[in-house]
């Protein structure tokens, strides 16, 4: 029995018990991430996260700013949190569950945008406003935020070209994209093609990792078994977890190439000191995070999110969506000093571990 109906059953025995116990049973205790305890509560706001093995963010950075920003924006408001741990199935129970809580808004980063029209519908017919995170979830979004996708491709295909320097022109390049079930994913590979088609000699071999490190790692060892250790001389990876399978499997091979990036995550930045990885891409998270709970903030306060929301994107399903759309910066050696340390995301001593110290001497980290 879940927790709502047993709370429902408890309730109505009481009717017959003192007024304590009932006053008891007519409200929820408070809501810890990820609870079912604040049924009806009129200031939870919902807030479901994709995926936690590829990528390290939503963990690390997304789940704790958004939680933050919403405790200095509505001190009485909680957030129900939960991760979908890469599934599309798991990540719909969680957004029903909150839709049978009461929850009035969700801020939804989907793991698969495309399945999501229904689940949007259905909560926009009762009355409840979902903002979509990072990926532009399908059906009648209330708004929006993001960074220019396309343009976080262009900036990693610049990257690779600047890493590759003047080989580029002569250079084959191996393409590990994300998931297809992504429309962020899409837009990354649309802009890299933007920045490398005509740059480079040849894209040899293009794959989806599935944002997922392991498949990364097979189609990188599937690459090198067709083409060998010369046929291709840098790598695109869509995020630094499928980098990090990537690189594993090229130093296993002996192939010493450029890999990039995306994401900023810790062990990203630390490979990129220590040389392994060419560059990462950091978007700027507290940014969007802040974004999503102004927005999910002003929506369950009844506020005009214009506000917050200054441009605005159509989808296929959905038009003039209000939206906020944030810049991403390259992060190579010489500028995590200029980027992530200076944003307070990572402080130095976090980077330069025992394993790092001496390349973080050598890049005047401290």
């Amino acid at each position: 029995m879940n927790a709502v109906l047993r709370r429902a059953l408890v309730c109505t025995v009481g009717l017959a018990m003192t007024l304590s116990v009932t006053a008891a049973c007519g409200k929820a205790g408070g809501a810890k991430s990820g609870s079912s305890s604040a049924a009806g509560d009129p200031n939870a706001i919902g807030l479901l996260l994709p995926e936690n093995a590829s990528s390290v963010r939503y963990e690390s950075f997304d789940r704790p700013f958004i939680e933050a920003k919403v405790k200095a924006l509505c001190a009485q408001c909680k957030v129900l949190y939960n991760n979908a741990e890469g599934s599309a199935a798991k990540q719909k129970q969680q957004f029903d569950t909150l839709l049978t809580q009461g929850v009035k808004v969700i801020v939804l980063d989907p793991y698969d945008a495309a399945s999501t029209q229904s689940w949007v519908q259905e909560a926009a017919a009762k009355g409840v406003k979902v903002v979509a995170y990072d990926r532009l979830a399908a059906g009648p979004i209330a708004a929006y935020t993001s960074f220019d996708n396309e343009k976080i491709g262009e900036l990693q295909g610049q990257a690779l070209l600047a890493a590759l320097g003047p080989q580029a022109a002569e250079a084959n390049i191996v393409m590990i994209n994300g998931d297809e079930a992504d429309p962020n994913a899409a837009e990354f590979k649309t802009g890299a093609h933007k920045a490398l088609d005509g740059k480079v000699k040849k894209v040899v071999y293009e794959q989806s990792g599935q944002w997922n490190p392991t498949v990364a790692g097979q189609k990188i060892s599937a690459a090198v078994t067709e083409f060998g250790k010369s046929g291709f001389q840098a790598v695109y990876s869509a995020n630094d977890g499928m980098a990090a399978a990537i690189i594993t499997q090229l130093k296993g091979a002996g192939i010493k190439v450029p890999v990039g990036g995306q994401d900023a995550s810790l062990d990203g930045v630390q490979r990129v000191v220590a040389g392994d990885q060419a560059y990462t891409i950091y978007k700027t998270y507290r940014q969007q995070a802040d974004a999503a709970a102004e927005l999910a903030v002003a929506l369950l306060q009844g506020k005009d999110v214009k506000a917050v929301a200054t441009s605005s994107v159509d989808s296929a399903t959905a038009k003039n969506i209000p939206t906020k759309l944030l810049d991403a910066k390259i992060v190579t050696k010489d500028t995590i000093a200029t980027t992530v340390m200076a944003d307070g995301i990572y402080k130095a001593s976090d980077i330069c571990t025992a394993d790092y110290a001496a390349a973080c001497a050598a890049a005047g980290l401290k």
